[in-house]
């Protein structure tokens, strides 16, 4: 089993932490970090747009990564919501066991 970080972000904590409160009531994610006051900068409709966003550092298993997109994109108010999964190449013992059992069905 493996440890994959995914990034997203979101257009307020409020939005964050419904976002954040439904994956974890899921079980779909071990921890959810929101990270506040980004400023995003990007291409949006054939022009460079800015904006302040929040963003969120999500850790979980290989396992939960599709049904995990699945709720972001459901959830989301963004058309195109970010959905960024990074696989972790080294991870302590302990914190795995801990993201593995966290994301078990109670």
């Amino acid at each position: 089993m493996s440890l994959h970080l995914i990034l997203v972000t979101a257009p307020d904590a409020d939005t964050a932490r419904k976002l954040a409160a439904a994956i974890l009531e899921a079980r779909l994610a071990a921890c959810v970090n929101i990270v506040p006051q980004i400023e995003s900068h990007y291409w949006w409709q054939n022009k460079i747009d800015q904006s302040a966003e929040v963003l969120m550092l999500i850790k979980t298993t290989k396992a939960k990564l599709k049904p995990l997109e699945k709720l972001i994109l459901q959830k989301h108010p963004y058309d195109t919501a970010e959905f960024v999964a990074f696989p972790a190449s080294a991870v302590a013992k302990k914190y795995l066991a801990w993201v593995r059992d966290s994301v078990k069905p109670s």
